[in-house]
Parts: structure tokens; C-alpha cells; sequence
């Protein structure tokens, strides 16, 4: 898994009844754009992640 400041960390729920949730990477602390990332979640809180299997990275679009 890679990614860069300003992408998208997006969590699947495990359970019926959980929520997804969506964080922006405010840094990226691996080597080559790899793990942990400190994430800044839509909720307001941040922590730093260790990504599994239930998640993925949407890469931040060009801005025009």
C-alpha cells in the first residue's frame, strides 16, 4: 500500500451496523509512501494507522 499527503484512508466496516470511515493522511511516516500514516478521520479526530486488509487509499485528484 502507497500513498501521499492529502489522499484519501477509507476504512470498510467489519460488522453490520459499523460505519466506514474516511480520514485524510496528513503524513506519511514509512519509506516510499508506505505505512503508518497519522490520519486526520471526518469525525475530527487523528491517529496514527496502520492499514489492513479492510481498507484502501483514494488518491487525491489534480487540483485545476
Amino acid at each position: 500500500m502507497h500513498a501521499t499527503v492529502g489522499d484519501q484512508l477509507h476504512i470498510h466496516s467489519r460488522s453490520v451496523g459499523m460505519v466506514d470511515q474516511k480520514g485524510e493522511i496528513l503524513e506519511v511516516r514509512g519509506t516510499n509512501g508506505e505505512p503508518p500514516y497519522w490520519v486526520r478521520f471526518d469525525d475530527g479526530h487523528e491517529g496514527l494507522i496502520y492499514p489492513g486488509p479492510d481498507c484502501n487509499i483514494e488518491t487525491r485528484k489534480a487540483e485545476r
